[in-house]
């Protein structure tokens, strides 16, 4: 039986990611840029969000989509085994760098792309990188997270999630950073209170230790780098009085523009919020949390500040997609976006292998 809901849930899940990169990425124009306050000044001189019609030419998607596209297209494919679809996620991810003209990948995804050998037997393992950190995983990991939604799929989730950011990003703040994106995508289409969504995480982190132990690659040089992402996220949920997974978040009384890129730059690793692993999924979520009900104060929280806004965009907007659907989204920010119909084509595969 067809849950319409649920269904229509997964195609604005995937959809809104689309949104929410073209929106953060303006053909690399906000995405490159370092200061939010401009940005909402071009957007105020634009007329306002309201006013934004996402098209290919004007609002193009970034590396972001291209990617979350060919994960997406692996995991509704044909596969028996978990090899299999590893090689076939390896094989989509050196096919995709084809479509990358304008749209500004990054270095490390790039460069470990060309090490992939998918026919090869194992063919998508890549060295430890200590400075593979960066948000190349995360976020391209939104289909994972709607194909494996159900509390009971936790182990595939974290399995798949961990192994296909590996392929570029073979380092705990990067793969993690994977597979927060995929179970708050879970999340959101379980209908998860948000204010859950932290410390659930945390608890997965255990989980995501006893896979890479009993996986056995890399497990030392993992140990070492572990605590970064953890910390990290332990010290955000208390910063925000919600490590109980209970109590309702807290923000500063003033909380616009220029506070949230100060704040945004803090929890990087190197300046540019939403970069790396760990705060792409991190920025995406306070921008959830305090935005509300409202479409708007996503967009502007998630998508709009002087970090790697795409990145943050793409996650934001897919779990609101995954919550609420096409609730309050203007029809102009998604009706002529850039590869749209391949966006809602997967949506709707995505929705029909994980409800068989």
């Amino acid at each position: 039986m067809v849950d319409s809901d649920l269904k229509k849930r997964f195609e604005a899940c995937n959809v809104l990611s689309g949104v929410g990169d073209a929106i953060g990425y303006k053909n690399g124009e906000w995405e490159f840029c370092r200061s939010g306050r401009r940005i909402h000044e071009d957007l105020y001189k634009m007329g306002g969000l309201e006013n934004i019609k996402v098209d290919s030419r004007n609002w193009m998607i970034s590396d972001d989509t291209v990617m979350h596209l060919a994960t997406s297209e692996a995991l509704v494919s044909k596969w028996e085994s978990l090899p299999e679809l590893y090689s076939k996620i390896a094989q989509k991810y050196v096919e995709c760098m084809r479509d990358m003209a304008g749209r500004a990948p990054g270095l490390t995804c790039s460069a470990s792309v060309q090490r992939l050998r998918p026919q090869v037997d194992k063919g998508w393992y890549i060295p430890f990188n200590p400075r593979g950190g960066g948000c190349g995983a995360a976020m391209r990991a939104v289909p994972i997270g709607l194909l494996y939604w159900k509390p009971e799929e936790i182990l595939l989730l974290i399995t798949i999630s961990i192994e296909s950011g590996r392929m570029t990003h073979n380092n705990p703040t990067g793969y993690l950073g994977a597979m927060a994106v995929a179970l708050f995508v879970s999340y959101a289409v379980q209908k998860k209170p948000l204010k859950e969504w932290g410390a659930g995480l945390i608890v997965t982190l255990e989980k995501a230790w006893e896979y890479i132990e009993n996986e056995g690659r890399d497990v030392e040089e993992n140990r070492g780098a572990w605590d970064y992402f953890k910390k990290s996220w332990t010290d955000y949920l208390s910063l925000r009085g919600i490590t109980d997974g209970i109590s309702k978040p807290k923000f500063p009384d003033t909380y616009k523009v220029s506070e949230r890129d100060k704040f945004y730059k803090s929890v990087s690793f190197a300046g540019t919020g939403g970069a790396s692993g760990h705060d792409a999924p991190m920025i995406a979520y306070d921008a959830l949390l305090s935005a509300g009900d409202s479409w708007e104060e996503l967009c502007l929280r998630s998508m709009l500040h002087g970090g790697d806004s795409d990145s943050t965009g793409i996650i934001a907007a897919a779990c609101w997609g995954g919550m609420n659907g096409y609730r309050d989204v203007p029809e102009g920010h998604y009706k002529k976006l850039e590869y749209l119909d391949r966006l809602k084509t997967q949506g709707k595969k995505l929705y029909e292998k994980s409800t068989k």
